[in-house]
């Protein structure tokens, strides 16, 4: 078969010439197709259900809501794991399920059993299942700044003017609010003045039920016209709220909502806060990628919606980006991009210097992008994403690629200069030569493919976070063997004339040095084989001492602090707090631009904290402006600077690092 695929190559030159093209074409196009991130989706298929219970303990809502939501969850088809966590007013429930299960089937699995039990659980609970979105699904955070507007007025701008719009966007799956007050009516009854009308509290909730709605009464035809008969009865604001009739006395007398009660504006009860560059409260807002989504594309189609909607807002309304993951996954693809690009290069010249021939090195330097190209389309085709992780495994596969060329190359050029028979013709003799070494390129190229095949066995968080390396390794390898035996020999009948087979001057004055050593080698073999003992008794001493991590920090670019207060802090204290943290970190760290706090639970439920936790986010000035051009002394200066700070727990992470720590 390998026979055929060469003689074929030879015979229909232009054919081969014309895949080598179509290669490189498709994989420009499953470039652009692929989706790009800083790394591989490592979450596993999972659903969440969040509920709001107010006034509830985490005893009351473990009991009343997580056990029953658990205990139907229990059963479902392919079902791995239900976990929960039960806090004061919030329960979170996340359902995992096993690698490969469709998340949409287990959503609506989920859903099915979720209003089952729903009727069963407290009435004044609220919420349901999460969105579409992976603990890595925080891709873009910014804040809205006025001053001139109310933290009342943020909210609202942000909860009913920048999220719908923002949810339009493909790829979006929510926006989260964080910060800010929920403008509510709150209704203060006078439980003594209803006692003596004769009023319950049930009554008075019935009546502003009903009452707060609008109602059609048909139409009245007039002549060739209909006219639309409505009855506005819903309230617009306090007036109206006051004004409603609860009840009318039998003498006619007319009680009104306000005879019984106090209606004022007032916000909604707060499960946390945010806090920004030590001046007070701030609002936020956080876009959550949907599971999958090209985090560039969406952040980038987000920034541009976020720019139009801040021109119709008016001069005196910011709307301040401060974290965008387009930001490191850019930083990350462009690093491994250049590192792939300088080894291309590398290679390239290598191969002139040893080859010394121009022809020579480029037929052989032609298997790069072309099994790299290949790589991308196999890449698109499984629905791998492009990373850190697969674009690193090309990067590791760069060096290996081009043995299968160089053999095939080498010993093209020694057959054509001392061909077997006078009578073959170029092509023939490049036939004889491909075949003869067909087969040690392919085992050569097997078992390098073999060893990383041991990283596709792993599961769980190494399984996904590896997977990538060793896939985009076995594509690139893998596509190397057939560019080796179907376009290289195809290439080298147009590029390479009569070549003549010697070594080059580098090779002369290696061969000078290695050939006596090599025979002084064979007259110690005794000692050299001690020599090797002694090097792997080291090896196994070293591999026992030297620190072994999962794997290595990648520098984000962005620093977040995680706090803890004591765990009875309240709002007010916690905002003092804050903003005692920032002042002092902004006045002693003058690298640090901007700080954007938030503490507490957000407003979907996907981070569940408590009111004396707090993820302080840092935007730092350009590196250039830095004092020490070094993260691990900005982090020493910082702390200097928290120590100083009683009643506090502090530790350094970063955005995605403790998504996945």
């Amino acid at each position: 078969m390998i026979d055929k695929l060469i003689d074929f190559a030879i015979s229909q030159r232009i054919f081969a010439v014309i895949i080598a093209v179509a290669l490189a074409v498709g994989g420009v196009i499953s470039y652009s197709k692929l989706t790009i991130d800083a790394f591989p989706d490592v979450s596993t298929t999972q659903v969440k259900i969040i509920i709001k219970a107010p006034g509830m303990t985490p005893r009351e809502v473990e009991q009343q809501i997580t056990i029953p939501i658990e205990l139907e969850m229990q059963g479902i088809p392919h079902q791995d794991i239900v976990r929960s966590v039960s806090k004061y007013a919030l329960a979170d429930i996340t359902i995992d399920f096993e690698e490969g299960t469709d998340l949409y089937w287990a959503r609506d699995r989920v859903y099915q059993r979720f209003n089952n039990i729903k009727a069963d659980l407290p009435a004044s609970m609220i919420g349901g299942i999460a969105p579409v979105t992976t603990p890595l699904g925080e891709v873009l955070m910014f804040t809205i700044d006025s001053e001139s507007m109310s933290l009342v007025e943020k909210r609202t701008l942000l909860d009913w003017v920048i999220r719908p719009s923002l949810r339009s966007i493909d790829g979006v799956a929510d926006v989260n609010s964080l910060g800010g007050e929920v403008q509510i009516y709150r209704i203060k009854p006078d439980f003594s003045r209803m006692a003596a009308l004769g009023i319950t509290l049930d009554d008075l909730q019935k009546k502003v039920e009903k009452n707060n709605a609008n109602f059609g009464a048909g139409r009245i035809e007039r002549g060739d016209e209909a006219l639309l008969v409505r009855l506005p009865g819903r309230m617009k604001g306090v007036g109206d709220i006051s004004n409603l009739v609860v009840k009318v006395e039998k003498n006619g007398a007319i009680i009104r909502l306000r005879d019984l009660a106090t209606v004022s504006i007032d916000a909604l009860t707060r499960y946390g806060y945010v806090t920004k560059d030590g001046k007070g409260e701030a609002v936020q807002g956080l876009v959550l990628g949907l599971k999958g989504a090209d985090a560039s594309k969406v952040t980038s189609q987000v920034r541009e919606r976020l720019a139009e909607l801040e021109k119709s807002l008016g001069d005196n309304v910011a709307i301040t980006i401060f974290y965008d993951r387009k930001d490191l996954v850019s930083k990350a693809v462009n690093m491994v991009q250049t590192a792939l690009g300088e080894a291309i290069v590398l290679v390239l010249i290598i191969l002139l210097v040893f080859l010394g021939s121009i022809a020579s090195a480029v037929t052989v330097a032609m298997i790069l992008p072309l099994a790299i190209f290949s790589a991308f389309i196999l890449m698109d085709y499984f629905n791998l994403s492009l990373n850190l992780m697969s674009l690193g495994g090309i990067a590791i596969a760069i060096g290996m690629i081009i043995d299968s060329g160089v053999v095939m190359v080498e010993n093209i050029i020694a057959r054509l200069a001392q061909p077997i028979s006078k009578n073959m013709t170029k092509l023939q003799i490049i036939y004889h030569a491909a075949k003869e070494v067909s087969t040690p390129v392919i085992s050569g190229v097997l078992i390098i493919i073999i060893v990383f095949t041991p990283l596709l066995m792993l599961d769980g968080l190494g399984g996904k976070l590896f997977a990538p390396v060793a896939l985009s390794i076995v594509f690139t390898l893998a596509s190397s063997i057939f560019l080796a035996l179907f376009v290289i020999p195809t290439m080298a009948s147009f590029f390479i004339g009569k070549p003549k087979h010697e070594d080059t001057f580098l090779m002369k004055w290696l061969l000078r040095g290695y050939a006596p050593l090599l025979q002084k080698a064979f007259k110690i073999e005794f000692g050299i084989y001690a020599l090797l003992l002694l090097l792997l008794a080291g090896t196994f001493y070293a591999f026992g001492n030297i620190g072994k991590t999962f794997m290595p920090t990648m520098d984000e670019g962005n620093i977040v602090i995680g706090i803890e207060a004591p765990p009875s802090i309240n709002i007010p204290a916690g905002i003092a707090l804050n903003t005692e943290v920032q002042k002092k970190l902004m006045q002693d760290v003058p690298e640090i631009a901007s700080i954007i706090a938030r503490t507490g639970s957000d407003e979907i439920g996907l981070d569940p904290m408590g009111l004396n936790d707090t993820d302080t986010f840092l935007v730092f000035q350009p590196k250039d402006k830095w004092r020490v051009q070094d993260t691990e002394w900005l982090k020493d200066q910082m702390r200097a600077s928290l120590d100083g700070i009683q009643g506090i727990e502090y530790g350094f992470t970063q955005p995605i690092e403790m998504r996945t720590s």
